[in-house]
């Protein structure tokens, strides 16, 4: 038994010269585009949901008796659509580091 390591056999799929594979540099766009519209549609919903009536009629309200006065207080609601304006931002920042790479 040797402590030297072995070395790894060649791969077998290797393309020949002159033969490259296309790469495809449309999925990583692609993706940071999706990450764009989902951090930007989680954050419109974090700014806007908190000062709706509905906020208050849900699972999390009634869990716990003495969260719900934490709930409703308008800190905490400031605090998610603070949360909510930073997830706009990290959107907006992804579409412009995007374009940005593209030209």
């Amino acid at each position: 038994m040797s402590l030297t390591p072995e070395p790894a056999p060649a791969p077998d799929s290797v393309p020949p010269t002159g033969e490259t594979r296309p790469a495809s540099s449309r999925t990583p766009r692609l993706l940071r585009l999706v990450f764009a519209i989902f951090t930007f549609e989680i954050g419109l919903f974090l700014t806007v949901f908190p000062w709706v009536d509905i906020w208050s009629l849900n699972y999390f309200s009634g869990w716990l008796p003495a969260l719900e006065n934490i709930w409703d207080e308008p800190y905490f609601r400031g605090a998610i659509t603070g949360l909510g304006l930073v997830n706009i931002y990290v959107a907006c920042a992804e579409v412009l580091r995007l374009f940005r790479r593209s030209t």
